[in-house]
């Protein structure tokens, strides 16, 4: 079965990423097009897309375009079907990664609770100053 590619504009527009970051990630190795047309165009394929999903999801986590590339050739050794002793290696770092990304996520909630925090205490502001800018006349 021969899977579908598309263009480099059809990735930007599902993935939400421009086309200047898509090669730059091309260029840093973190996604290879899968072919290229007979004019010489970027294709990708539902995976490579995937891929791109990925690293955009890491984004936000702060994690460095390093970081996701390490993660990234760790799934793809294990989706090559290592030896075990090399899987349970894999599988380690893995889970290291799955630590970091639940207590980067931990630290956006606490960043989060402290904004919402703040609008509340400016919608409170803000409500009380437009009651003193208008008094009701009796």
């Amino acid at each position: 079965m021969t899977q579908r590619h598309m263009q480099i504009g059809e990735v930007a527009e599902q993935t939400g990423l421009s086309l200047r970051t898509i090669r730059y990630y091309e260029e840093m190795g973190l996604v290879v097009p899968s072919a290229r047309s007979t004019g010489g165009f970027r294709l990708y394929t539902e995976e490579n897309v995937a891929r791109l999903q990925l690293i955009k999801r890491m984004k936000p986590l702060e994690f460095s375009l390093e970081e996701s590339k390490d993660l990234l050739s760790v799934l793809d050794a294990i989706e090559a079907g290592p030896d075990p002793e090399a899987r349970a290696d894999l599988v380690g770092r893995l889970e290291m990664f799955h630590e970091a990304a639940n207590a980067r996520v931990e630290a956006v909630r606490r960043q989060l609770t402290i904004a919402e925090e703040f609008a509340a205490e400016l919608s409170t502001e803000v409500e009380r100053h437009k009651a003193t800018a208008n008094p009701t006349v009796t």
